[in-house]
């Protein structure tokens, strides 16, 4: 009897992919098997769907990426483009069932693009179930708007909010529309709708502030608020990135932002607690059980970006829930997840000061004994790559202009190397939890960025100088900030490769399993590619993930890390793919539609891949 109920719970683990991250816990694990590292090479496109997005958008279409992972709940799959349209598909032939527009403005300019990397689903366990809104689908929007959906039709839910929604942006003052956006699916618990905040953290210290809201899923009522902003800072901490859930014990795992803004925090001394942390959370109450937070007062721009994941952890005899945080440093730490305390020694390790005037720079700041480091900490001259004694001699030069001493060095005047850079290590796409094998798996970027602060008033020679850098205006502090990826004079990063690698870390040990490139060969000469997505694993001993810049997506040996498989994608593949059974055959989907910012080609296809019938 005992037997059969597990397998029943697996089957029905293997049928569905209901939440963003696969289960309310973020593993982004299948139990499904039908794929296996066997038959994985015959894998083939089973169907395929346009958003029309790329048609529909004009100039607005290069500003987007399609950063989403759909989710199959009740016989939808659901996915939401990056502007915030939301379309319910058959998950067996990809046919339309619905679809809803949420009407943005043209006048709308998200500070971080047009961006929506997934819904959330609840069903309404107090009503009949063929009842309107019974199941709902919830949407966070560019211009910070919860909305509630029928799951049959996609009619908006009349009794949620008003209308079928809830604005908030209003409750912000904001320098333009779109400084502020929810650009990632909300978590539910409950009958609790819960969703956080991006706010553009380069532009002014005033930012909209990164409050957390959770309402009631029936009718939109505000329930609590939790307010991460750091002690002393106008802004920041907000929660752009997924939550975890472990409902049983009423907490919410929450990963917050750095404080705003990024590169300068001499107006707000201090370690600023709840920035760059995982704070957990009552979620019936909003009330603070624990924090931990990853980097003490944060000049790197090194948000919790990766949601957290919550895994078993064997400890003296006896399981212990806990909480895997990965950080854009490249650090990954396991706490336990009912106090905070680590599995794992950390220590506070010495950093180097700002020599930069009114900076006050955190001394230490915590780096785990295990795991080890996933990306290299350090960028030395010695260190620096090229394909040519020309472009290798200009990057040794250019690093030895510069600051770089090491993990936490602060921006300067002169410029610094940020290693790895502000986009990871770790990013939004988290890692991916082989239960079984006891194997976190997690990509990773190894790209250096130069951040320069500049007084006011040279922001203009800085353009003219650097026309293809970012450059942060840095209203309310005394200076403007300069970032750019460190590349050669052929657009190659200074740094060795690979650029990007995948890492499967065994969570009981804390020792690195295996550690592969990602990605194609560039050129044909250099494997391991940057990217943004994720990995999933499935019960089969498979990893699926695009993610890097090479426009594919791989299947990897969950056991070795060898690549089995690939295909070719019509788009760049910078979202996490999921899968699930239908109709007993197994679907592996994810959406190819490309990433403005890292320059991969655009599109706004849907993908299934399945054995052949």
């Amino acid at each position: 009897m005992i037997v059969a109920i597990i397998l029943a719970q697996q089957l029905a683990r293997a049928q569905d992919w209901s939440s963003y991250g696969g289960d309310p816990a973020g593993t982004r694990f299948s139990a499904a098997s039908e794929i296996v590292p066997q038959n994985v090479s015959r894998l083939t496109l089973a169907w395929s769907y346009h958003t029309g997005e790329a048609a529909r958008r004009g100039d607005a279409f290069r500003r987007s990426a399609f950063e989403a992972t759909p989710i199959l709940a009740e016989g939808h799959l659901l996915i939401c483009t990056p502007f915030d349209r939301v379309i319910a598909l058959d998950p067996t032939s990809g046919r339309e069932l619905w679809v809803y527009d949420p009407g943005l403005s043209p006048a709308l300019r998200p500070g971080n693009g047009y961006i929506c990397r997934g819904v959330a689903v609840w069903r309404d366990p107090t009503a009949k179930a063929d009842a309107p809104c019974a199941g709902r689908v919830f949407l966070g929007t560019n211009d910070a708007r919860l909305i509630a959906l029928d799951l049959s039709s996609g009619r908006p839910c009349a009794g949620f909010g008003v209308n079928g929604e809830v604005a908030f942006a209003q409750e912000a003052k904001q320098l333009y529309p779109g400084q502020m956006q929810v650009d990632t699916p909300p978590a539910i618990i409950g009958d609790t709708v819960i969703v956080g905040t991006a706010v553009d953290d380069m532009t002014e210290a005033a930012a909209p502030p990164g409050t957390l809201r959770a309402y009631d899923a029936r009718n939109g009522a505000v329930r609590w608020r939790f307010d991460p902003r750091p002690q002393g800072a106008t802004a920041g901490g907000n929660v752009w990135s997924p939550i975890a859930v472990d409902a049983a014990r009423d907490l919410v795992f929450v990963p917050t932002a750095s404080p705003i803004t990024a590169f300068w925090g001499g107006n707000r001394p201090g370690e600023n607690r709840f920035a760059s942390s995982v704070v957990a959370l009552r979620a019936s109450s909003g009330t603070l059980v624990w924090a931990f937070q990853a980097v003490h007062h944060d000049l790197w721009d090194y948000d919790v970006a990766a949601p957290p994941t919550l895994a078993t952890v064997r400890r003296n005899g006896r399981d212990v829930p806990a909480v895997i945080i990965a950080t854009k440093s490249g650090y990954l730490f396991v706490l336990d997840r009912e106090t905070g305390a680590p599995l794992f020694p950390i220590d506070e390790r010495p950093v180097p000061a700002s020599d930069v005037p009114g900076e006050q720079a955190w001394p230490t700041q915590p780096m785990p004994r295990l795991p080890p480091p996933l990306d290299p900490q350090i960028l030395r001259p010695e260190d620096a790559f090229g394909l040519t004694w020309f472009d290798r001699r200009a990057c040794r030069e250019h690093i030895e202009a510069l600051r770089s001493e090491g993990p936490f060095t602060p921006p300067s005047l002169r410029g610094t190397v940020i290693f790895p850079f502000t986009g990871g290590g770790a990013n939004w796409g988290g890692g991916a939890l082989d239960p079984a094998r006891h194997l976190f798996i997690i990509n990773t970027n190894r790209l250096a960025h130069v951040v320069r602060l500049i007084p006011h008033g040279g922001e203009a020679a800085a353009r003219a100088a650097e026309p293809k850098a970012e450059i942060g205006r840095g209203l309310g502090t005394p200076y403007a900030a300069l970032r750019q990826v460190l590349i050669s004079p052929l657009g190659i990063p200074c740094n060795p490769p690979p650029w990007g690698v995948l890492s499967a870390i065994d969570i009981e040990s804390g020792t690195l399993r295996w550690q592969v490139p990602l990605g194609s060969k560039l050129f044909g000469l250099v494997r391991g590619l940057p990217g943004v997505g994720g990995p999933i694993a499935t019960a089969s001993g498979l990893v699926f993930i695009a993610a890097a810049i090479d426009d594919r997506l791989h299947a990897i040996a969950t056991e070795t890390g060898e690549e089995l498989w690939h295909a070719d994608l019509p788009a760049g593949g910078q979202a996490t793919p999921m899968t699930y059974i239908a109709e007993g055959r197994q679907f592996i989907v994810i959406a190819a539609g490309g990433h403005a910012r890292l320059g991969t080609r655009l599109g706004d296809a849907i993908l299934a891949y399945a054995l052949p019938r």
